[in-house]
């Protein structure tokens, strides 16, 4: 089995034009999300992968943040809709989900 962590991802636009004096200012919009995997996780083994891994992942400074916001254990053989609609379009995975050490 292998963990399924999908992200969400903002961007400051109030970041752009400062200085880099005083407070920064904050228009954070919204920017999408991201997906990885995490290989050779069980049940039991799930909430240990997730914290180890989260310090690789999620990121938070004035300029950019990036946040776990859910996972799911799944199949080895499993793939995203991303990963499903390229081997349609294209026959094969250009971008793979990225998988993430434990």
């Amino acid at each position: 089995m292998k963990a399924l962590i999908i992200t969400k991802i903002h961007e400051n636009y109030g970041a752009h034009d400062w200085d880099g004096e005083g407070s920064c200012p904050q228009y954070w919009k919204a920017k999408g999300s991201g997906e990885y995997y995490i290989k050779d996780v069980t049940e039991s083994s799930m909430v240990e992968a997730m914290l180890v891994s989260r310090l690789k992942i999620e990121q938070d400074t004035d300029y950019f943040r990036e946040s776990i916001i859910d996972f799911e254990l799944v199949s080895d053989d499993y793939i995203t809709q991303y990963e499903k609609s390229q081997l349609e379009y294209e026959g094969r995975i250009i971008y793979p989900v990225p998988v993430i050490g434990s």
